[in-house]
């Protein structure tokens, strides 16, 4: 029974993924609060979810000429650098303290697309 139910969230959590608005910020509290998986497991099962799907998308984005590379340098190096301490964090931080620092990250997240939605 278990089965269908992850199976079903994990559709619920596919749908705003496949529409380019970020599947985790779905998938992940619908594992954890309806789920029962915890906190580091279900981000954990969202970043696994994700290379396939970013790869993916980045060849359809490439071959259509989609892409805009001007400037990529400065996000992208940064973010390479700063993921593997930030994964090493992780794994030392406790799933609760973990799950109230994303639920924080998805209220300022939130707050962030009011306002701009308001302008």
């Amino acid at each position: 029974m278990s089965f269908y139910i992850y199976l079903l969230l994990g559709f619920l959590g596919g749908i705003p993924a496949g529409m380019g608005m970020g599947g985790g910020t779905v998938t992940i509290p619908l594992l954890v609060l309806l789920g029962g998986v915890p906190q580091k497991i279900a981000q954990a099962a969202n970043l696994f979810a994700f290379l396939p799907m970013s790869l993916s998308a980045l060849k359809l984005h490439s071959q259509n000429g989609l892409l805009k590379t001007k400037g990529i340098l400065g996000v992208v190096i940064p973010a390479a650098v700063l993921s593997v301490p930030a994964s090493l964090l992780a794994t030392f931080l406790q799933g609760e303290l973990l799950g109230k620092l994303f639920g924080g990250f998805l209220i300022g997240l939130s707050v962030l697309t009011f306002q701009s939605v308001k302008e």
